[in-house]
């Protein structure tokens, strides 16, 4: 799948370049991510919006959140050891990433997200 791409320099343009379903999944992720997990940093990486720790010494990246033209995916890079709180979570590609695929009709309660942003968070102060 390919991701939809934009001019967007900043989180802000990012969104401001979405339009339908896929605007309101990644706002409504986006927003859901500040909240629950205030201490990552969010920008734009990638071509989409990713988080990192605000700790010095971080590990890299904690999530993504990628719009595509037919999905939007919600990526933990520590993924795999998520699945207990959502279970639809793929493994897939290095290290322990697993994906959350999300499509116009995909429901996602806000516990769960939370839930995710939370233990994410969390996950990504340990060592590999």
């Amino acid at each position: 799948m390919k991701m939809i791409l934009t001019p967007a320099t900043t989180p802000d343009e990012y969104i401001e370049c979405l339009s339908g379903w896929q605007r309101s999944y990644v706002e409504a992720l986006r927003h859901t991510v500040r909240a629950a997990a205030p201490g990552l940093e969010e920008r734009l990486k990638w071509g989409h919006l990713a988080f990192f720790p605000l700790s010095a010494g971080s590990q890299g990246p904690v999530l993504i959140i990628r719009a595509e033209p037919t999905r939007v995916l919600f990526a933990f890079f520590r993924g795999q050891r998520l699945r207990h709180i959502e279970p639809r979570l793929k493994p897939g590609g290095k290290y322990e990433l697993a994906t959350l695929e999300l499509r116009q009709d995909t429901p996602l309660s806000r516990e769960t997200a939370v839930q995710l942003c939370v233990e994410a968070a969390r996950l990504s102060g340990e060592r590999l």
